[in-house]
């Protein structure tokens, strides 16, 4: 294997002299900011987590303003970033911070990664960046930049090839200065050893890249697992009142969206066709008993997930009184439902509304 010392000097060197990466959280000591930048980056693009930190961190400077937050305005904030259980998650450890460590947030990896919501990659960064502490950060961008550097062909979806990285990866680690040294990986494998399109040309690590050499950059890292994905369809009523209002509920089953609104759903396992939903039996036992009439019924609209299509469709419903609404749902103003956080797929809708 490659010399280990040589990588980590031709590393930091590279970003002191070439690295020229900015985002706002770079060079953060504050770990409640670095905290909140982690959980939005996970499962997120760089370009659009910076929107939403900005966001969030001007609306909830510190961890007491995050805990004194009714829980609907911090999940309509985070409205549009999926995996919604970081949110709450969030949420959750915020109080317990407040609560056990009096708001400062703890200062060792071992507490840290007893957190919700944080695993070792979150612990690492957190105490490393804002504790200067010899952990290193293991990540997709790590895990790339290791595999091509070193050569090395064992998988980093399984078990074991996560326990080799994750050594090898502490091995390189400075010391001295973990924070700028997890900082410098992580930003040579986002601008430099990208998935794509590698920067090989410009790489000042390249001369003894083992990737570069054999021309494996485009098989390396390997992976074993593919990712299995499902189609699901989602037939949403709008039922609306005279009066202007209409129906939601709340989606609390551990599922896609958890703790975020939507109209009355009748989730099938195909599609169908317009005049089917007018003539299914969910239409007819939802409605028994109640006059109502179907307004129209929208085109279908489409929102991709990591591993699952969701394709939807909106019956506009419109109710005569009296309407015995199911207890999970509550009769809301129109006008009120940007206050609450909801779907894209649902918010995508309504955009074509106005």
């Amino acid at each position: 294997m490659n010399n280990k010392q040589d990588f980590t000097e031709r590393l930091l060197k590279w970003n002191k002299n070439k690295n020229n990466r900015s985002m706002p959280w770079k060079g953060e000591k504050d770990p409640y900011k670095i905290w909140v930048s982690e959980i939005i980056l996970q499962q997120t693009r760089v370009e659009q987590g910076l929107i939403y930190y900005e966001k969030f961190i001007g609306k909830f400077p510190t961890i007491y303003h995050l805990t004194r937050a009714k829980e609907k305005k911090i999940f309509k904030l985070w409205e549009g970033l999926g995996y919604y259980s970081r949110c709450k998650n969030m949420i959750e450890t915020a109080k317990r911070i407040v609560k056990r460590y009096n708001g400062t947030f703890p200062s060792s990896y071992d507490e840290i990664i007893k957190l919700k919501g944080i695993g070792p990659y979150t612990a690492s960064a957190i105490a490393s960046f804002a504790f200067n502490l010899p952990y290193a950060v293991v990540d997709g961008n790590v895990e790339r930049v290791l595999a091509r550097y070193f050569g090395i062909k064992k998988p980093t979806d399984t078990t074991e090839g996560k326990k080799f990285y994750t050594a090898l990866a502490q091995t390189l680690l400075d010391k001295k200065q973990p924070g700028i040294y997890n900082q410098a990986i992580m930003d040579f494998g986002a601008t430099v050893c990208k998935p794509q399109n590698p920067i090989c040309s410009d790489c000042s690590l390249r001369k003894k890249c083992v990737s570069f050499k054999k021309r494996w950059t485009g098989i390396l890292p390997v992976k074993t697992k593919s990712i299995e994905r499902k189609n699901r369809w989602f037939y949403y009523f709008v039922v609306e009142t005279n009066e202007g209002g209409v129906y939601i509920g709340k989606r609390t089953n551990e599922d896609i969206w958890k703790n975020l609104y939507e109209f009355v759903l009748w989730e099938t396992g195909r599609s169908i066709t317009a005049k089917k939903i007018q003539l299914s039996d969910f239409l007819d036992q939802f409605f028994k008993g109640t006059k109502f009439t179907i307004k129209e019924v929208s085109e279908i609209y489409k929102q991709q997930l990591t591993h699952q299509t969701i394709q939807g469709q909106f019956i506009q419903v419109l109710v005569y009184p009296p309407f015995p609404a199911l207890k999970e749902y509550i009769l809301i103003k129109k006008n009120k439902l940007k206050d609450y956080p909801l779907p894209k797929l649902i918010n995508a809708y309504l955009q074509n509304q106005v």
